[in-house]
C-alpha cells in the first residue's frame, strides 16, 4: 500500500510540474507575440497573442488547482481535494470553447478584407511558436490526468495554429494569397472546437457522477456475484473523483453460513478486482441473507 501511495504522490507531482512548465512557456511567449505581431503587422499573430494570454490564465488556474487537489482529505472534504482538478478541467474546456469561437469571429472578416503581412517575420515567430507549444504539449500529453489532457489540447490548438501560420507565411513569400491565413485559422478552430465539445461532455459526465467509460458495472457485478458464498448484490455504484481515481460502493449479500475467513476472502477478491479498474476507494457492505436491509428491500420492490 505504501508503495502505491508514493507512486501516486510522485505521479501527481509530475503532473503539477508539467502544467507549471506549460504555464511559464505560454505566458512568456504570449508577451513576445504581442511585440512580434506589431513588428510584422500580422493580425493573426496579435490575435494568437490574445488567445495565448487567455491560455496562460487557464494554465495558471490548472497549475494552482492541480497542486491544491493533492491535499489530503479533511473534515470539509472527506474524499480529499482531487475534484478541484476536474473543476480546472471544466473551466479550461470552457475557455478553449470560447477561444475557438473568438478565433473564428476574427478570421471571418479577414476573408472579406485580407491584409498583407511581413512573411519573413511570420516564419520566424511560427517556428518559435511550434517549438514552444509543441514542447509543452508533449510533456502534458504523457499524463493521464483529465486536467493535464485538457491543458494539452490548449497547447495543441496553439501549435496547430502556428503550423498554419508557418504554411501561410511560406506561401506568402511567393504569392499574395493573404486569404489563406483566415481560411486555415477557421479550419483549425473548428477542429479544436469539436474536441472541446468532446472534453466538455466528458467533464460534465464526471461532475454528474456517471460511471467511468472504461468500467462495465454490469460485468463487475457479475464477477462479484459469482464468488463463492455470494448470493446477490444491490446498490452498486461507481463514479470518479477526477477521471483517474474511481470510487465503488456496493452491498454484498452472503449465505447465512459464511464464515469470517470467507468474508475476508470475498473482500480481498473485490479489492483485487477494484485494483485492476483503478478503484481507489472501495466500500463493501456485507449482509447475511436473512439480515434486514432497508436498501435491499427497496431495491427488490423496484
Amino acid at each position: 500500500m505504501a508503495h502505491n501511495h508514493n507512486h501516486n504522490h510522485s505521479h501527481s507531482h509530475q503532473v503539477t510540474e508539467d502544467i507549471k512548465l506549460a504555464f511559464w512557456l505560454n505566458l512568456g511567449f504570449a508577451i513576445l507575440e504581442i511585440f512580434g505581431g506589431l513588428w510584422t503587422n500580422s493580425l493573426a499573430i496579435v490575435s494568437d497573442a490574445v488567445h495565448d494570454l487567455g491560455d496562460s490564465v487557464s494554465l495558471g488556474l490548472a497549475w494552482y488547482l492541480e497542486k491544491y487537489s493533492n491535499k489530503k482529505s479533511d473534515a470539509a472534504f472527506s474524499y480529499g481535494y482531487r475534484r478541484l482538478s476536474s473543476l480546472a478541467a471544466l473551466i479550461n474546456t470552457l475557455i478553449l470553447f470560447v477561444g475557438s469561437l473568438y478565433v473564428i469571429s476574427q478570421a471571418i472578416p479577414r476573408l472579406l478584407n485580407p491584409e498583407p503581412t511581413d512573411a519573413k517575420g511570420m516564419i520566424l515567430f511560427a517556428i518559435l511558436g511550434v517549438a514552444v507549444n509543441g514542447l509543452a504539449m508533449l510533456r502534458l500529453s504523457k499524463q493521464n490526468s483529465l486536467n493535464a489532457r485538457v491543458a494539452a489540447w490548449h497547447l495543441l490548438e496553439d501549435a496547430l495554429g502556428w503550423i498554419a501560420v508557418l504554411i501561410v507565411s511560406i506561401a506568402l513569400l511567393f504569392s499574395d494569397l493573404y486569404i489563406l491565413d483566415p481560411i486555415l485559422s477557421i479550419l483549425i478552430a473548428v477542429y479544436i472546437l469539436s474536441n472541446a465539445i468532446a472534453n466538455l461532455r466528458q467533464t460534465l459526465l464526471l461532475f454528474l457522477q456517471a460511471v467511468p467509460e472504461n468500467i462495465d458495472i454490469q460485468q463487475l457485478e457479475k464477477s462479484i456475484v459469482t464468488l463463492d458464498k455470494v448470493n446477490s448484490l444491490h446498490h452498486t455504484h461507481v463514479w470518479s473523483l477526477d477521471g483517474e481515481h474511481h470510487v465503488l460502493t456496493t452491498h454484498v449479500v452472503i449465505e447465512n453460513d459464511t464464515t469470517r475467513e470467507e468474508i475476508q476472502g470475498i473482500k480481498g477478491t473485490i479489492q483485487h478486482l477494484g485494483d485492476s479498474l483503478h478503484l481507489e476507494h472501495i466500500t463493501v457492505e456485507i449482509e447475511y441473507l436473512d439480515e434486514y436491509c432497508k436498501l435491499r428491500d427497496h431495491n427488490y420492490a423496484d
